[in-house]
């Protein structure tokens, strides 16, 4: 392997240490923090559930009531959830429904499957046993625990935790400004006219698209031509007022390529070749500007490469500017149903698809230019440099849905 390049993981340890969390919050509904990052630990102050009570529909009794099967009681009360009933006298029973609070005198639920009903009266065909079908009080979270950390990037199931508890606001990270254009003459937009030698400008989506999904604001600045000074121009105004800003093409040393030495003018720039395929070529800085500046990462041009580079290194960077604490993909073994005998001496992120069997299809052409690979698949294989694959063999598999969001 070529020394002068950057193994992935020096490059995101580089990355990441000297990135700095946005320091500004605000309180928002509870309803409206999915996908924020949470600024102070969530704590409950009361238990949940608040009362013993009722997993199933049937019979709240005293199991000394029921101590042999066919036990013959009065019904005496009839117990829906959000109702509060009475102290269970000897001999009776209580009607009673999923979440209904167990009254005082109950130690068991019969299910209504085991039950006769006659009237008032009803046989229970069981031997009911203490604590059968009864959740208790505090048994999911005791009054005084913290249910969320700060540094949580909020789920629908975090949101319903806090939820759960009675949190009606939380305070959370501002969300994270970033400023989106795409480099280069050939690029035109979707509805354009497709000239000779152009191109449609596919990145712009995409990117765009996997910031939204991490909760960004996003400033689309749309295309610059391939020209020193229009991009110092935009580099300029992409500065004021956003954290981060995002291009694709142009980070190379060609005579086209003004996105290096226009950074340079403008700040600062660092131009890596990070040991990883798809994605050779990463440029990362910093703008100037009248406050702290804005940090910048300029991607390759190729969309997979684009799209690679931005969910293995940009990802984790945009999750520790937003004040997340955990920033690691979700990663499987899976079987690998393909062999891979020339693997690149780089380490590579192989577009593959699960099948039926739960084992790993590989897509037939892995160019960096093929974005059907990356719409195709459900994830990225993350295969180590020279590692060869033999069919069957276990390989470490990047699921989308970890790595997307």
């Amino acid at each position: 392997m070529n020394t002068a390049m950057l193994s992935l993981d020096q490059a995101l340890d580089q990355l990441l240490s000297s990135a700095q969390p946005v320091a500004d919050v605000e309180e928002v509904d509870t309803i409206d923090c999915f996908g924020r990052v949470l600024a102070a630990p969530i704590r409950s102050d009361i238990d949940v559930p608040p009362r013993d009570n009722s997993m199933m529909d049937g019979y709240a009794v005293s199991c000394a009531d029921v101590a042999a099967s066919g036990a013959r009681l009065r019904v005496a009360q009839r117990i829906v959830a959000g109702s509060i009933g009475h102290a269970l006298e000897r001999g009776t029973a209580a009607r009673i429904f999923t979440g209904a609070p167990v009254p005082a005198g109950v130690d068991a639920i019969v299910m209504q499957e085991l039950c006769e009903a006659d009237g008032d009266q009803v046989t229970i065909n069981h031997v009911a046993r203490a604590g059968e079908w009864i959740t208790r009080r505090g048994s999911d979270v005791r009054s005084g625990a913290e249910v969320l950390s700060a540094g949580t990037r909020v789920r629908p199931q975090d949101a319903g935790l806090a939820a759960s508890v009675g949190a009606a606001r939380v305070l959370v990270f501002r969300r994270l400004r970033v400023a989106l254009f795409s480099t280069g003459s050939e690029l035109v937009m979707p509805g354009e006219q497709l000239p000779p030698g152009a191109i449609y400008n596919s990145n712009r989506f995409l990117l765009r698209g996997l910031l939204q999904s991490l909760g960004c604001s996003v400033t689309d600045f749309g295309i610059v031509r391939d020209d020193f000074d229009a991009t110092r121009t935009l580099l300029r105004e992409a500065a004021q007022g956003h954290d981060l800003i995002i291009t694709s093409g142009g980070v190379s040393v060609g005579e086209e390529d003004h996105v290096k030495p226009a950074v340079e003018a403008e700040g600062e720039l660092n131009l890596w070749k990070i040991a990883l395929k798809p994605g050779k070529p990463l440029a990362c800085g910093r703008i100037r500007n009248s406050a702290t500046g804005a940090a910048f990462i300029g991607l390759p041009g190729n969309p997979v490469s684009a799209f690679v580079t931005f969910v293995v290194v940009v990802r984790p960077l945009i999750l520790k500017l937003q004040g997340a604490t955990h920033r690691e993909p979700w990663a499987e073994q899976r079987r690998a149903e393909f062999e891979l005998i020339k693997p690149d001496s780089r380490r590579e992120f192989l577009r593959a698809r699960v099948n039926a069997a739960g084992g790993l299809e590989l897509f037939a052409n892995q160019s960096s230019a093929v974005l059907t690979s990356a719409a195709w698949a459900d994830g990225l294989i993350d295969n180590p440099a020279g590692n060869v694959v033999r069919h069957g063999d276990l390989v470490r598999f990047l699921p989308f849905a970890g790595l997307l969001y």
